[in-house]
């Protein structure tokens, strides 16, 4: 059971929604627990969202340090609209100050974060487990698939299309594709009068989901190593809301950031749950 009145901070990154909890003063408890995530992040009975992260003090050269779990309950080692909605959550509880760059732990290693023209950035990981061309029959409508590894796993395929790409069929069929040893989340994406879309399939979700950071990060990589992208390249997410990727590649590794939108929707109080979500 949730102990009841535990505060939480609902985020949104570009479509993207996370339930926050704080955790310097009060460990997460039976928050880690995965049917209580599942509860917590139900539609409809829940509060709803992709996802939960724990925030806490960093230690070291990180200022912030978090941890996040997929509506399933199961870990990402990464989340890059969590850790740009962790950026604009601790400048707003005075953990950083938003005229100074700062670091935010996560489970795949430290990433720079800053704020440039009103919004979160982050410098991710150096990325060099790319692949141009991934092991996987092309579908109709899909012109290349490549895979990047970026913190989590990700195929993304070049579409004529993703407004009539079989987002959930089709992503739910790649993301178990067999040389995928732990999965992958699957992005779709498709150029119309010069603007880059993208569509997201995310494991732990198990759905599409309105953005995925690390999903624009990795398919900005394939991009430009189809040469069909410059540095820089904005992507429009399901959302509508735009994700920007600067992008530079120094011998076999590519060196990324990623900046959006991060906002709080509310503020609220969790109360005990009366069953969990299955």
């Amino acid at each position: 059971m949730i102990q009841a009145g535990r505060a939480f901070y609902k985020l949104t990154g570009s479509g993207n929604d996370f339930v926050f909890i704080d955790v310097r003063s009060q460990p997460p408890g039976a928050l880690e627990d995965t049917q209580t995530i599942r509860a917590v992040c139900a539609r409809g009975s829940g509060v709803g969202a992709d996802g939960i992260v724990f925030l806490r003090d960093g230690v070291d050269q990180a200022a912030v340090a978090i941890r996040y779990l997929n509506s399933d309950g199961s870990i990402a080692a990464l989340c890059g609209n969590a850790t740009l909605c962790a950026a604009r959550l601790a400048a707003e509880l005075r953990m950083v100050e938003r005229d100074q760059e700062f670091a935010i732990a996560t489970d795949s290693g430290i990433v720079a974060a800053r704020f440039r023209d009103g919004l979160p950035e982050i410098d991710l990981q150096p990325v060099d487990g790319v692949e141009e061309a991934f092991d996987a029959e092309a579908a109709e409508g899909e012109l290349r698939v490549g895979f990047a590894l970026v913190g989590v796993p990700h195929l993304v395929v070049l579409c004529r299309d993703v407004d009539s790409a079989p987002i959930v069929d089709r992503g739910r069929l790649l993301r178990h594709h067999p040389e995928l040893r732990h999965g992958a989340n699957v992005n779709f994406v498709s150029c119309r009068d010069g603007r880059w879309r993208i569509r997201t399939y995310e494991r732990g979700v198990e759905a599409e989901t309105l953005a995925c950071g690390t999903g624009a990060v990795a398919t900005a990589i394939l991009l430009s190593a189809w040469d069909q992208a410059g540095p820089s390249v904005e992507l429009e997410t399901r959302s509508g809301r735009g994700l920007r990727v600067r992008h530079h590649v120094e011998g076999s590794r590519h060196f990324s950031s990623l900046a959006g939108e991060a906002r709080v929707v509310f503020v609220g109080q969790l109360a005990e749950l009366a069953s969990t979500a299955t």
